[in-house]
Order: C-alpha cells, then structure tokens, then sequence
C-alpha cells in the first residue's frame, strides 16, 4: 500500500525515526495530489511552497536535536471554511471569494503546535449546507471510490482527500452530519465531538465572533487511533475561557469488544434506510454479540423522535437562519404563509424554521435540556448506540434543482432529500459525540460507514469503540482507482 495511505501516526513515526523524511512525505503527497486531484477535486486550495518550507524546518529541528510534538512533520489538509493566515476563506461563496485570513483558525493554531504543516485546504458545498460539494468558487469534488457519486458533505473534500490518499490528517466541521456523512460515504473515520469541548475560533464567516449552537467542529483520518490523538491535542478551553474553564473528557474503561454494552437501532420508520445498510447494522450487532458483547437490539432512549427532529430543526434553522435577511427573508415567510398547515414534511419544516422568531428557537433551546437528560439516562445502562448515519451509500451527483425539491431513492422509494437529516440531527441535538467507523463496502463496492454513539463527554470511548472494530473486522482500505 502506498505510503500516502498510512495513518497520521505511522508517519509522525516514520518521520521521527529517520524512516522518511518530512520534505520526503511532503513531496509525496504533492506528487499525488498533482497527478490524481485533477479527477476528484478535493485539495482546491494550496500552499505547496510553504509545505515545503515548514517541512524543511520540520527536518533541521530533528537534526538539531529538538523534542519533536506529535504530529512533528506530518503534511495535511483542512476544510476550507477554516481560517488559515494567507488563504481564502469562502464556504464556498463566491461573494468572498477574495476573502483571505489574517490569522489562523484555534484548531490550526494547535495543529501547527504540535508539528503539523499544511498543504492547502479542501472543498465545501455552497455555505457549508449540503451532503454534495460543490460551489461556483471550487467547482465540484467526487468521491474516489466512484468520481460521478458526492463524497458527501460539508466536509466533502476532507474525506475525499483522505480515501485518495492525498493527505495525512484532515479536520472538519459538523452541524448536519458534516463530518460523519463524508465519512461513511467514503470509507473513513470521522468524529463528531460532544458540543463545545473544541473550540470553533477562526471557523466562520467574517465578522462572525461568537461560537455556533450545536455545531461542532472535530478530526476526520483514516484511523481511529488518529481521531483520538487530534482530540487530545484541540480539544480544550477556547480564549474566551481559558482563564477559568477545564476540559477532563474521561478515558475509556473497557479493552475489548466483550466488555461494551451495546444498543442496536438498524432502521426508523421517520427516515428508513436501505435494506442494505440496515443489514449491515444488524451484522456488525451480530459480530459483537459472537464476540461476548452485550447486544440490545429493542433498547432506545425514552423520546419521541419526531419532537426531538423538530427540536433540532429548530436549532439548525435558528444557525442557518442568520444570512436570511432582507428581500430574500421577505420572500420566505411569503412562501410559509403558503405552506398548509397540516404540511410537516422536513422541506416545510425547514422553511418554518428559517424564519423563526427568537421566542421559537427558545423553546427548542429549552426542549433540548429534556433531550439530553433523557439521553443521558439511556446511556447509564449502555456504553454505545450503533445506528446509521444516512439511508443509502454515496448516491450520484445531483445539482438540477434546489435542496428544498431535491428527493432521494432509497430502494426505489423516492424521499425527500433534506429526511436525510434525521439520524444525524437525532445525535446532534443532544449534544453527543458520534465515531463513523468503516464496515467493509456495499453491493455496488461503495462504503458503508455506521456511527457508535456514546454518552455526552464520553468521546474516547466513542474513539475507542471504533478502533477495536477496525482491529477486530478490518478498517480503511484505498479506493481500487487511487493506488
């Protein structure tokens, strides 16, 4: 397997051993990025001279004797609505796209502490706000394991990038799946962290100062192990609380499959899945319990999940809601008024919630308390919660209309797009971390990718979960066109 495919501890290893150097690993992923980028499009923004530069550093400090941090000399990437000082920040919006960063993002800031170097930034659909990931500023990114499917999104080209082996670590963002939807569609790691234990400083739109309501921004990798060395070097206390707050997320207690108490939720009658991706929760929950672990395939928190959708879309619309002013506003609760009353589809939902008075979005504020007490209950008798995180794997490119008409086939039976929201919401609502964790590929050879679900804080045991999986049935594999 080619180099550019181990994980990011492997090559912080590799490099602080004498193995490979820096300047070595960086050339490498450059070559790759120039010869096999052109047919995914995920590294749309790049900084090759100043990799080069940082990884040539990155060697003269190991020559001179300095205690290397660690991720000493590893080449990466980020999701381009991370500030990074010198390059665009434009989620993908073309009215910013000369929009260039003064300063780095917090989690930039750390990753750099601790060795790492960039090479550019990845791509994002239009304001962050879909499971494609394309935009008038970037163009469209495939997913390598089939270039005419989405690699998912908004995190799109984080996963991409790292499937295609163009990267060694990456770092996205969640509010809708963001981090765990790219991950499941192309076959890699990728944690959702409980809300506000990484803080989000420099992962926003100009002039936007305070930090986001339930989204979160967290590691993407193509291991477990990865995931859980990112979140102890940018998990913490943010600038504006440093002086008085303390992060100390717990360690996971159990060593072995065996040991987990482990609740089953293959499908929803709110959002079904595919009857593919639904088997594969119930193999996985079969695989455990051969293994001695302690299966439950009835056990669900005590909620209604169609309040708690409608909670968290109140929530996402009271974040999404903000850029909605003016003419464009206007024309919205035009078309709400319109709407009939009895109309609770997710598209009408999403539509009420864009317009939202605050009154409205407090109420959602307050039922979310409800929610994760009940949630908190529920995870005092089980240690995870295996469930999927969308119904169907990576589906084709689909830009011919807007979101809010867009539908999806999920074994022949048309859904509306936007329903697609209902098992990551159902997490993200509550605030709980979430591990998308690889499970081999489907039917047609495309991943499935399922989330291990933990107590909130619980997020090395999520971390945890999924590494002993990829070391019991198997982990990341490359895409058979990117060798």
């Amino acid at each position: 397997m080619d180099i550019g495919y181990k994980s990011a501890t492997e090559l912080v290893a590799d490099i602080t051993s004498g193995a490979i150097s820096s300047r070595e690993l960086t050339e490498h992923y450059i070559d790759r990025i120039e010869r096999y980028d052109g047919a995914v499009n995920a590294v749309v923004v790049r900084d090759f001279e100043g990799a080069l530069t940082a990884a040539d550093e990155a060697d003269a400090q190991l020559a001179r004797g300095e205690k290397p941090g660690p991720l000493h000399g590893l080449p990466m990437t980020v999701k381009e609505a991370y500030d990074v000082t010198g390059m665009p920040t434009t989620w993908g919006i073309p009215l910013l796209a000369k929009n260039i960063a003064t300063a780095d993002a917090a989690y930039v800031t750390r990753l750099k502490e601790a060795g790492a170097h960039l090479l550019g930034k990845t791509n994002v659909p239009l304001n962050l706000a879909d499971f494609q990931s394309y935009n008038d500023v970037y163009g469209q990114t495939g997913n390598p394991w089939d270039t005419t499917r989405t690699p998912g999104g908004s995190s799109g080209g984080s996963s991409a990038a790292l499937a295609a082996g163009l990267t060694g670590l990456e770092a996205g963002s969640d509010i809708g799946g963001s981090i765990r939807n790219p991950a499941h569609f192309c076959g890699i790691y990728g944690h959702k962290p409980t809300w506000g234990v990484v803080p989000p400083q420099g992962h926003s739109l100009p002039g936007d100062r305070k930090p986001p309501d339930i989204a979160v921004i967290g590691p993407m990798a193509r291991s477990a192990e990865d995931l859980a060395l990112s979140m102890q070097l940018v998990a913490g206390a943010d600038v504006d609380n440093a002086a008085g707050w303390q992060l100390n997320l717990p360690a996971p207690t159990k060593t072995r499959l065996a040991d987990f108490r482990v609740a089953v939720w293959p499908t929803h009658e709110l959002a079904p899945v595919a009857a593919e991706v639904a088997a594969r929760v119930e193999e996985v929950a079969g695989n455990l319990k051969t293994l001695g672990a302690d299966v439950h395939f009835d056990a669900r928190p005590d909620i209604n999940f169609k309040e708690s959708q409608d909670v968290y879309i109140g929530l996402l619309q009271g974040v999404m809601a903000e850029g909605v002013v003016g003419e464009e506003r206007e024309q919205l609760i035009e078309a709400v008024a319109s709407l009939p009353s009895d109309d609770t589809s997710m598209n009408a939902m999403m539509m009420r919630g864009a317009v939202q008075d605050h009154g409205t979005w407090l109420k959602s504020h307050n039922q979310r308390y409800y929610l994760r007490e009940a949630w908190r209950t529920f995870f005092a008798d089980y240690d995870i919660l295996i469930c999927p995180q969308t119904a169907t794997p990576a589906f084709p490119h689909d830009h011919s209309q807007p979101m809010t008409e867009r539908t999806l086939m999920v074994d022949n039976v048309e859904q509306p797009y936007w329903q697609q929201l209902f098992w990551a919401g159902t997490i993200t609502v509550a605030h709980l971390p979430s591990t998308v964790f690889p499970t081999g590929l489907s039917s047609d050879g495309l991943p499935i990718g399922l989330q291990a679900v933990g107590a909130e804080f619980n997020d090395y045991t999520t971390i945890e979960f999924a590494r002993l999986m990829g070391v019991e049935f198997g982990g990341f594999q490359p895409p058979p066109d990117f060798p």
